[in-house]
């Protein structure tokens, strides 16, 4: 073959490529292409400041939850299939209701934690932004909206082009300003300022390790940073990177301005609970954290997707539970009353996807698309399995903590009687006859309007009808109250 020959070959299976990545990706690529010929730019985008000497010390608490009964909401990655899945979920909480305590709650209400990874985040900072009453404002707002068009809408435009050949701005910099507009600019210190809505955990993936990085006020500590002036487009958008088709978002690294034994003393905290156990999530744990403490050497974190490292935004969770000691010292530490904690609930949803084509049903060379998308669904869906089990196995080892009574009555935060539950709320769990067709809907921004209709519903009913959901309704005596109008309907077989 000639060097003509050659050359001819590599453009048009070059062009083959590009022709079989998602039109959004294209969009992405044309646009970055665009970015390149245009003048190189300046521009700097928003980055984190560092924290004040009076915030040192700053506790963030909401005290006018009640500590009886502790309610945490997870949902997962998977674009616009997440956040549909995960927002049916969340109004099917909303329609349960209980007596607790002398007042009438929902379960939505008695949520203290919402936490999401990639779609799921934005949902989770949705709901956590604007409340159980601005909840049902998600589906007009993003559901139903094509999202996805009006991001690659402001790709195209001049001003947009021109701080894309900044070698600080990137994609998922416009990314985040789209977002910007759905949060209307709210920020994680914003929501301090209604102890009605829930704390708000957005994980994200950290490019060079490869680690979870959680947006919290821990995290934020130890890179001595103010988590309040965060917006939350950009832990959004962050969470949400996908390589390739979105650009890492950066934290600059503050550890340099707080006192050098302010991040030592959060590490010694957990040390002091867990010392001599000797596990490897514990040393890795800690590894990480003693990795922000040397500014020097990581003056910048830069993030991407999430899901890439805890698809169920728990992994973290859990392995700071373990660094703090267990349940009962990771209670004690978030200042909550002796004897208060009569239950603990966990909602987990899943809504991981599967590969579009079964690569071992034939003898065929699967494609070089094939080979991503295995790569990309089927690795995550052995993580997301991996940590299933390591939470069973977790929350094993609470119920047998709780059970063995071994806390002191002084400072135990958990009563003689608490108990936990664990709901999971797995997309796979849907009637076989749907369960083919949306474990394979696509991780996109935006759904047709029938899949977002079947996914809601769906997040809806595999969570009605999930025997531990069911437990916990009997455990609580809930009762399922829908709006006014709604049809109820019969379970699926």
């Amino acid at each position: 073959m000639t060097k003509h020959g050659r050359a001819d070959r590599w453009r048009g299976e070059a062009a083959w490529r590009v022709a079989r990545l998602p039109g959004w990706l294209r969009g992405l690529s044309l646009a970055a292409g665009l970015a390149l010929l245009s003048a190189c730019s300046s521009v700097r985008p928003w980055i984190n400041v560092p924290l004040q000497p009076h915030q040192l010390q700053a506790m963030h608490v909401n005290e006018t939850r009640d500590p009886s009964l502790v309610m945490a909401v997870t949902i997962s990655g998977g674009g616009a299939r997440a956040a549909a899945f995960g927002y049916g979920v969340l109004r099917e909480l909303e329609d349960h209701q209980f007596d607790w305590n002398g007042k009438r709650l929902t379960l939505l209400d008695a949520t203290d934690l919402v936490s999401g990874v990639s779609g799921g985040a934005i949902v989770a900072s949705y709901y956590a932004a604007f409340g159980r009453h601005g909840l049902p404002r998600f589906e007009p707002d993003f559901l139903r909206q094509d999202f996805q068009q009006s991001v690659l809408g402001q790709l195209m435009r001049p001003g947009n082009l021109h701080d894309l050949s900044s070698p600080w701005f990137g994609r998922s910099h416009l990314l985040a300003r789209r977002l910007d507009e759905l949060y209307q600019g709210k920020t994680f210190g914003d929501l301090l300022k209604d102890p009605r809505h829930p704390q708000l955990i957005v994980t994200a993936m950290e490019l060079s390790r490869g680690t979870g990085f959680e947006f919290t006020w821990d995290q934020f500590s130890l890179i001595c940073s103010d988590l309040a002036q965060v917006p939350l487009s950009f832990a959004v958008a962050a969470s949400s990177a996908v390589p390739v088709a979105l650009s890492p978002l950066t934290l600059k690294n503050h550890a340099h301005s707080c006192p050098p034994d302010m991040g030592e003393r959060l590490l010694a905290r957990s040390d002091k609970e867990s010392a001599g156990l000797a596990d490897h999530r514990r040393r890795l744990y800690r590894a990480q954290a003693e990795s922000y403490l040397n500014a020097i050497a990581r003056p910048y974190i830069h993030l991407v997707d999430g899901g890439l490292a805890d698809n169920l935004g728990v992994q973290r969770l859990l392995d700071r539970a373990l660094m703090d000691g267990g349940l009962r010292q990771t209670f004690r530490e978030v200042s909550i009353p002796p004897g208060s904690v009569r239950k603990v609930v966990l909602v987990v949803v899943n809504a991981a996807r599967e590969p579009t084509r079964d690569i071992d049903a034939s003898d065929t060379l699967p494609s070089v698309f094939d080979v991503a998308e295995t790569l990309l669904f089927g690795a995550g869906a052995r993580a997301t399995r991996s940590t299933q089990e390591f939470l069973h196995d977790v929350i094993r080892q609470w119920r047998q903590e709780l059970a063995s009574g071994a806390g002191s009555s002084h400072v135990d935060a958990f009563a003689p009687n608490a108990d936990i539950h664990v709901v999971m709320v797995n997309l796979s769990d849907v009637p076989i006859e749907q369960r083919r067709r949306l474990l394979r809907v696509s991780t996109a921004l935006t759904l047709p309007q029938d899949e977002v209709t079947e996914l809601v519903r769906a997040g809806r009913e595999v969570l009605r009808y999930s025997p531990d959901f069911q437990a916990l309704v009997r455990d609580l005596g809930a009762r399922a109250v829908p709006p006014p109008g709604a049809a109820v309907e019969p379970p699926p077989h």
